[in-house]
Formats: structure tokens, C-alpha cells, sequence
């Protein structure tokens, strides 16, 4: 029995397995006659380091680039959150226009990979997980009907996948992680939920939380750490899959300071004093306006 977990294409067939070796058939360019089909039916799940390659070929924030241009999806019945690329009415990717792809050199790991099919798997008991790959044929591309043969090795050098596998390689062991302790886990809770999402996708909000005093008071970093959080995206993003393995599924290694959950519940008390305090003078003032007024 083997654990899977679907990156970046889902279907409904069970597909034949590709080894590494195996040949394909298969070229796109643009003077063939499908040139922006698939693009113009585009349903692209982003992986977390496809997000900050897009958002710096924009030149925009994390910010800006997951408002205008993605929106959410549940990856399982759990809820976990995922992110899509946008697209108009249609269907179409807004980055397509008639020249092909706007983004190219910094296209998704999906339109990479296309017409291989991708997914990580863990054979029951195995402490590793190993990629497969198969291949999709929909009836629009004619790319499977050009001559060129070439191996999926071959493929994924070519399209310069290597680099995105390596650098997404941990957040989707996270996936495989979550999916594989099946209903044992639970439902995570929103705040989970929500924790995971700003650790996946929204780095911009991660840079706040990281450099914020609760933070700082909690994890025992250095300031050459944190000099990196604040300027680094890339490095910022595998922390953020540090952190979610360490708040998320209990793997330890961030250093936590000493006391510090016990400091936290005595600000945490400390705040709630204040706050009563404040609501009890509120109340307090507002019944003596009260009896002001009524006495007018």
C-alpha cells in the first residue's frame, strides 16, 4: 500500500507509472495548432516558491500578487488550504496572450512539468518518499503528435524543474506527512489552518510574525537570523516549513527559550486584567453619563 499525495495535477484515471529512463513523445512550440490551448484551460495549483518566482517576475508584493492573482482552494476534506492561479470568466490564465505565456522564465511547476504528471509517494512503512511521474494526454494537444521522443529526465532538465522540485521538496514531504496520518490527526482548527496558510503561501505576513517581539521572545534565534528573514524571501519560505513542522506536527528544531510558554500565559493574563479593567471603567463611566443625563 502506498500513501500519495497529487502535485501539481489531479485526475480521476489511475495512470501508468514513468520511470525517469522512459521515452515520451512529445513538443510544443508556437507554430503548432494548439499553441495556448491548454493555458486557455488553465486549472494550476501553486506551490509556495512557484508564488514568490511569480510575484517577483511582477515586481509586487506577496500581498498584492496572492489578492490579485490566485484564489483559494481546500486540498482535502480537512480544509487545508491551497492556492490557484486566477483566471478570467473563461477559464483562461491571465498571463497568456498571443505570444504564449508572460511569464515564462518564471512559469508554475505545473506548466512545467506539463505533459508529465508528478506526484510524491511513500510505500507503507518507508521513511522516504519517491517521486512518480505519468504521462497526461488531453484531446486538444497535439504535442503527442509531434516526433520528437525524449526521456522524463530529459523533460524536466529541459524545462528547469530540478530546482523547483528541490527547493518545494520539504513542504510537499509536509503534505505527504499530513496525508499519511490519515483521520488519525483530527480536522486541524482554524487557527491551524490559517497558520498553515501564511506559512505556505503568505511570506509578507510570515516577515511580520517572524519579526515580531512575541516571536522573538519565544524562539531563541540570533540576530544574523533574523537580518535573514528580513531580507531574504527564499529563506524565509523553507523557515516557514521549519516552523510548520515544529507548531504543526511536533518535529523540534527551532530552539524555544526558556519559560517561554509560561511567560506568554502570564502576559496573556495580564492582558485580559487590563482589559477588564478598562471595560469596568468604560461601564463605570457610561452609567454616571447616565445619571447625568438623567438628572439634567
Amino acid at each position: 500500500m502506498s500513501e500519495k499525495f497529487d502535485i501539481p495535477f489531479k485526475s480521476s484515471f489511475v495512470p501508468a507509472v514513468l520511470e525517469p529512463g522512459a521515452k515520451i513523445k512529445f513538443n510544443c512550440h508556437k507554430g503548432i495548432s494548439c499553441f495556448n490551448a491548454c493555458c486557455k484551460h488553465a486549472d494550476i495549483q501553486l506551490t509556495p516558491y512557484d508564488i514568490l518566482r511569480l510575484k517577483d517576475n511582477l515586481g509586487i508584493s506577496v500581498t498584492d500578487f496572492l489578492k490579485n492573482h490566485t484564489v483559494p482552494f481546500e486540498m482535502d476534506k480537512d480544509g487545508l488550504p491551497g492556492v490557484k492561479l486566477r483566471t478570467d470568466n473563461e477559464g483562461a490564465c491571465l498571463f497568456v496572450n498571443e505570444e504564449g505565456c508572460s511569464v515564462y522564465k518564471d512559469r508554475p511547476t505545473a506548466c512545467r512539468y506539463y505533459p508529465i504528471g508528478h506526484m510524491a509517494m511513500r510505500e507503507a512503512g518507508a521513511s522516504d518518499d519517491e517521486a512518480r511521474y505519468f504521462l497526461i494526454q488531453e484531446d486538444h494537444c497535439k504535442g503527442h503528435e509531434e516526433g520528437r521522443e525524449i526521456s522524463v529526465d530529459d523533460y524536466r532538465q529541459e524545462q528547469e524543474v530540478e530546482a523547483y522540485d528541490q527547493i518545494n521538496r520539504e513542504w510537499l514531504q509536509l503534505m505527504l506527512k499530513k496525508k499519511s496520518a490519515g483521520p488519525t490527526i483530527g480536522r486541524p482548527s482554524d487557527t491551524s489552518l490559517q497558520f498553515f496558510f501564511m506559512c505556505s503561501y503568505d511570506t509578507d505576513r510570515l516577515r511580520r510574525f517572524v519579526l515580531s517581539d512575541s516571536f522573538r521572545a519565544s524562539y531563541d534565534m540570533d540576530d544574523a537570523f533574523y537580518e535573514t528573514m528580513e531580507k531574504e524571501d527564499l529563506a524565509l519560505m523553507q523557515f516557514g516549513v521549519r516552523l510548520l513542522k515544529q507548531v504543526l506536527f511536533g518535529d523540534v528544531t527551532i530552539p524555544v527559550k526558556e519559560n517561554a510558554a509560561e511567560k506568554r500565559v502570564e502576559e496573556r493574563k495580564e492582558i485580559l486584567e487590563m482589559r477588564r479593567k478598562a471595560e469596568a471603567e468604560l461601564h463605570q463611566q457610561k452609567q454616571e453619563q447616565q445619571m447625568k443625563d438623567a438628572m439634567s
